[in-house]
């Protein structure tokens, strides 16, 4: 009697999919290799986006906690506690919060950020990084980030000024970026204009700033919408 291989995979094929349509963080061929892209040639542009969030978030002295989601593989959720900040994680793949438990000291949740499984105002601010641009429905994620956020909302984009998107949408059509093919790319006006509809009755202020400049450019971050990546930050003004 010959007994039948079978081959299992940490992740089904059938369970690839969210939001139903496949995305590259369910893939372990791409969740495996995430960070190596960020000691490699990405390198450069984490630091100055580090340095972007930094001033936006640190102006509003109220964060002492933060819950990041689609954190990954918790690139960005370690680093906050470099600026004094208690940070939590969040994400749906389990492939990328596998590598995260072993890198992350803090909590890690896996959720979707359109039913966050958090009582309201159970962190003094939420993060997206370089995630918000694979939602489908962003109004939702807003007024769920606002319910779980107390304070504010920081979020770190992928800019659609940008010739890196030409490039981008270039390489997908010979298959070989799959990583934003579900993504929108926004401008700092276009993400405003969502912020304010789901945000509609609530008191606050916007401020932001681009980065993702050419090495070889004067300045590397400045307030005019152009750059591979711009941080906005949200801060509530109707709350104690």
């Amino acid at each position: 009697m010959q007994l039948e291989k079978k081959h299992f995979e940490i992740l089904p094929k059938a369970q690839q999919n969210w939001q139903n349509r496949p995305e590259w963080f369910f893939n372990r061929a791409h969740t495996d290799t995430y960070e190596l892209w960020y000691e490699g040639r990405y390198k450069r542009a984490e630091i100055w986006q580090k340095k972007v969030m930094e001033q936006l978030v640190s102006k509003d002295t109220r964060i002492k906690t933060l819950l990041e989601f689609g954190c990954g593989t918790t690139r960005f959720t370690r680093w906050w506690k470099e600026i004094g900040i208690k940070a939590t994680g969040g994400d749906i793949s389990p492939l990328m919060l596998s590598q995260a438990i072993n890198l992350f000291e803090g909590d890690l949740v896996m959720a979707d950020s359109h039913h966050m499984p958090f009582k309201d105002h159970t962190f003094d601010s939420l993060a997206f990084i370089t995630t918000f641009e694979y939602y489908k429905d962003p109004v939702k994620v807003i007024r769920e980030s606002a319910r779980v956020a107390k304070y504010g909302i920081a979020m770190g984009m992928m800019n659609r000024n940008s010739p890196k998107v030409l490039r981008r949408r270039v390489q997908q059509v010979f298959g070989k970026n799959p990583f934003y093919v579900t993504a929108t790319f926004y401008t700092p006006a276009m993400l405003i204009k969502i912020i304010e509809e789901a945000l509609q009755g609530r008191e606050y202020t916007i401020e932001w700033s681009c980065t993702g400049l050419p090495k070889w450019f004067p300045v590397q971050q400045w307030s005019v919408p152009y750059g591979d990546f711009f941080g906005l930050y949200v801060k509530f003004t109707d709350v104690d």
